[in-house]
């Protein structure tokens, strides 16, 4: 094989190494109108979930194989958390992709979901819903807090196959989580990131 092969199958190659075996979620940012402006709804997940309890999140959830493309995953998951019909969500274009870890990505796309559909949500998996008015998010600078995280190497972990064995210096990683609080909400985590980065699109553009 030639350097010119390598090169044709190397260029331009635009994956993200790990995406393909990792696993995937859809979030929807769900818009409503409110007269000249949108409002921006977000669930309190139900506390008798096992993951997350209480804490405020995007309707969205794990893709599956019914579903026909990532935006799919995230309509039906919509509809099954809000109780909304399919025909009420709009949905107006997706944003970048959020590595959780590096085996979850989420994928998060926005729409609209009509005003006059009655929101009924699912009380096995959303205890309530709020909305926050977007002009008052736009304003906002959430509070960031450094989190370390250090490696908890597994008892099967193949130590003897690497350089210092045991003591090998594992590195720590921060990550830096922002927080947003709206009338005695905390919103944080990666529904905080996700939040942020669309704000932050909305922002940037109007002043483009």
């Amino acid at each position: 094989m030639d350097l010119k092969s390598i090169q044709r199958r190397i260029e331009n190659d635009g994956m993200i190494i790990g995406e393909d075996t990792a696993k995937k979620t859809s979030v929807f940012i769900p818009l409503i109108p409110d007269q000249d402006t949108w409002d921006l709804l977000l669930e309190v997940r139900s506390m008798n979930l096992k993951r997350q309890p209480g804490d405020v999140c995007f309707p969205g959830g794990r893709s599956e194989k019914i579903d026909n493309s990532l935006r799919g995953t995230a309509i039906r998951e919509t509809c099954e958390e809000l109780g909304v019909p399919e025909e009420a969500i709009t949905v107006i274009g997706r944003m970048a992709t959020c590595i959780a870890t590096p085996d979850l990505f989420i994928y998060p796309f926005v729409g609209v979901i009509d005003a006059d559909v009655p929101i009924r949500p699912n009380p096995d998996e959303v205890a309530e819903v709020f909305t926050i008015p977007l002009p008052w998010l736009m304003k906002q600078m959430p509070e960031k807090f450094p989190l370390s995280l250090s490696a908890d190497p597994d008892q099967d972990f193949p130590f003897e196959r690497i350089v210092s064995g045991k003591n090998y210096p594992f590195r720590s990683r921060k990550i830096i989580e922002p927080f947003y609080d709206y009338q005695g909400r905390t919103i944080w985590g990666l529904t905080a990131r996700i939040l942020e980065h669309f704000v932050s699109l909305i922002n940037h553009r109007m002043f483009e």
